[in-house]
């Protein structure tokens, strides 16, 4: 199964990172660790607003490239492009990468594409700026591009997971339930707007309909049988 890459920061940071008086370091390292979030550490995200320019200067330097997001409040370091790096310097140009790319598979890479899709249809909609989808209704989502399975229980267990993975990569969160203290739904990470563009989309969209024809001809072929 076709498989796609994407580069993706560490798991965020949590609340409380970060000095007092914040340096470059102070900045910088948080970065490299994941994504610094203006709802959980205001302090170091009003710190990095008011310093970016120094801090895209000093990652400049290792050949990465600061992305803030003031509009959706998050912040996190990637790979500058490599005809970027350097210059005209071979060997600048061959830095190695410090952001690592993580293959995913199929079935993450679909979740990740409805979800993408699900965000933007919030949006447009003007309502809240959070995201929250139950289990059920991700399942819901995903169930008719999966081939068919008898076995419900196992279909459910591949989807969740899928979705840990995405949740190790940041772009999901885990809500619990005031009540039971149990997973009772998932907040999608505005982040995932970053990695997932329009161009990415449409080329995961083209190979989406290639798979959905396999499929039918796949059943098609099986009622013959």
């Amino acid at each position: 199964m076709t498989q796609d890459d994407v580069e993706v920061p560490a798991m965020p940071i949590t609340p409380g990172t970060g000095a007092v008086a914040h340096d470059l370091s102070a900045l910088v390292v948080p970065l490299l660790k994941g994504v610094i979030y203006q709802e959980t550490d205001a302090g170091l995200w009003n710190a990095l607003y008011s310093l970016q320019a120094r801090v895209r200067d000093y990652v400049s330097v290792l050949g990465l490239e600061l992305v803030l997001d003031e509009a959706e409040g998050y912040a996190f370091l990637r790979s500058r492009p490599q005809n970027d790096v350097g210059g005209d310097d071979p060997a600048a140009a061959k830095l190695p990468r410090l952001i690592v790319r993580r293959p995913l598979s199929f079935p993450v890479s679909l979740l990740l594409a409805l979800l993408r899709k699900k965000l933007a249809e919030f949006d447009a909609s003007g309502g809240d700026t959070r995201l929250v989808l139950s289990r059920d209704q991700i399942v819901e989502t995903v169930r008719v591009f999966l081939p068919e399975n008898s076995n419900e229980a196992k279909l459910v267990d591949q989807i969740d997971t899928h979705l840990n993975k995405i949740i190790e990569l940041g772009f999901l969160r885990r809500l619990k339930s005031a009540q039971t203290g149990q997973a009772a739904a998932f907040e999608v990470r505005r982040i995932l707007k970053a990695f997932v563009d329009a161009q990415w989309l449409a080329d995961f969209d083209a190979r989406l309909d290639a798979y959905q024809r396999q499929l039918k001809t796949g059943s098609q072929g099986a009622e013959n049988d």
